[in-house]
């Protein structure tokens, strides 16, 4: 009985092992909790649509290569949809899918604990310097 190269993954892999040097679970949280990757997942978290002009616009400071290479890495991920349509000049959306709501939805939490706690974290920060 031959097993295809996905199947072995999953035996391998059902749950990840975090603290390994060799799993994937690793380079899948850098994409996550990158700044960018949790921004444009928070970006998206409402179930919004948006075009990769509008989330340039709400992700101030990021540029269209950063942008565009965090889109693809959560793409790759299974997180981000992008839908592209043939017309001209180019019209491409982004989503979040069914795992990437589920993430979204966790990181979303994490960015609204640091927003709440910002002012006791910051008065930390002054009084290590």
């Amino acid at each position: 009985m031959k097993r295809t190269k996905k199947k072995v993954m999953k035996l391998k892999f059902e749950q990840g092992h975090l603290f390994s040097d060799r799993c994937p679970s690793r380079q899948i949280l850098k994409h996550v909790t990158s700044q960018w990757g949790v921004l444009i997942l928070v970006a998206l978290s409402e179930g919004e649509i948006k075009r990769f002009s509008e989330l340039r616009r709400q992700l101030s400071g990021v540029s269209e290569k950063m942008l565009s290479q965090n889109l693809k890495q959560l793409e790759s991920d299974g997180f981000i949809i992008r839908t592209s349509y043939n017309v001209v000049p180019p019209y491409v959306e982004y989503s979040l899918s069914e795992l990437g709501l589920e993430i979204a939805e966790r990181v979303t939490y994490l960015t609204e604990w640091i927003e709440e706690n910002l002012l006791k974290i910051m008065e930390n920060q002054r009084n290590l310097d």
